[in-house]
């Protein structure tokens, strides 16, 4: 299966994010995966920083073969948006350096070169995605699948500052482009990724197991659950755990029977400060519905999940 994985890196610095590297780790530990490119967004963290993850990334998983190209500095219709300079992760990261070229540009080109032959699995904002659609109208028609892990379809987030799912939030404008675009589209959003998470004793048992980036995914795994456990007190979730967003949107690709799948039209709010990013999923309950443009992830197989993600990732 050849795919592209388009992400905001944040996995190689303590007590950031670590999802998008477990995503990009379960990739290479998957026999059934061909990865034609790495391209990076701003999200968790600014687009140079998490080009510079990539690389070390790669080159720790031992595949510094695949080519990594920056993307989108900011949203796509608000650049005022944009993260601030990386500063000490350009010191120690620095001198991974991308491929020339632009995101957006490699994307449109790789998926309109092998019509039907590329998976785009998007785990950060959607600003590449989007730009690549607009630049070439083929890219909508000529992609096998676009998978993306990003909204909440029968649930809410709860969060007055951030009404939308995170990735859906940063660039609702990008969001809404893609829901609109015509696109295959599977989308992997809270409702199914919050149900699996990765454990304190979870990241031991990586520390354990001998290999060299088992204890690495042990070490950053504790480092994010205690700092997600400082930031958030009140969610005793984040006490011992933390979800596995982005490698759940992998699973999607490679073992789709793990999840329950529901035909669906999805929109993004994109224009309401207050209402931000929210994802607005018609369950076509009505012999009026409108025609579906996406399958939602609306449950998940956790413990299939689970086995499949650790046994990868311990014995890579």
């Amino acid at each position: 299966m050849r795919v592209i994985l388009d992400t905001d890196m944040g996995m190689g610095v303590p007590g950031t994010e670590i999802d998008d590297g477990f995503a990009l780790a379960l990739i290479a530990a998957d026999d059934e995966f061909e990865l034609d490119m790495v391209t990076t967004v701003n999200g968790n963290i600014d687009v140079e920083s998490g080009t510079y993850l990539s690389r070390e990334l790669l080159q720790r998983l031992g595949r510094e073969e695949v080519p990594v190209f920056r993307g989108a500095s900011a949203p796509l219709a608000e650049p005022e948006r944009g993260r601030v300079a990386p500063g000490a992760i350009r010191e120690r990261f620095g001198h991974h350096r991308p491929n020339p070229g632009y995101a957006a540009a490699e994307i449109a080109r790789c998926v309109v070169e092998s019509p039907g032959e590329i998976t785009i699995i998007a785990i950060g904002p959607l600003t590449n995605i989007a730009a690549a659609i607009n630049l070439d109208e083929r890219v909508a028609s000529s992609v096998k699948e676009i998978v993306i892990m990003g909204g909440a379809f029968q649930q809410h987030t709860n969060l007055l500052h951030m009404p939308g799912e995170f990735n859906f939030w940063v660039d609702a404008v990008a969001a809404r482009a893609v829901m609109r675009s015509g696109a295959p589209l599977r989308l992997v959003g809270l409702d199914a990724t919050l149900k699996v998470r990765l454990t304190r004793e979870h990241a031991a048992a990586m520390s354990a197991s001998g290999r060299s980036f088992g204890a690495f995914a042990g070490e950053s795994t504790t480092a994010w659950i205690d700092a997600m456990a400082a930031k958030m007190p009140g969610d005793p979730a984040h006490a011992d755990s933390c979800a596995m967003h982005d490698p759940l949107a992998v699973a999607a690709v490679s073992h789709p029977e793990l999840l329950e799948w529901a035909p669906a039209c999805v929109d993004v709010i994109a224009s309401d400060e207050a209402g931000r990013g929210i994802a607005v999923a018609d369950l076509l309950m009505h012999a009026d519905s409108p025609a579906p443009n996406a399958h939602i992830a609306v449950d998940v197989d956790v413990d299939g999940f689970m086995t499949y993600f650790l046994n990868r990732i311990s014995n890579y």
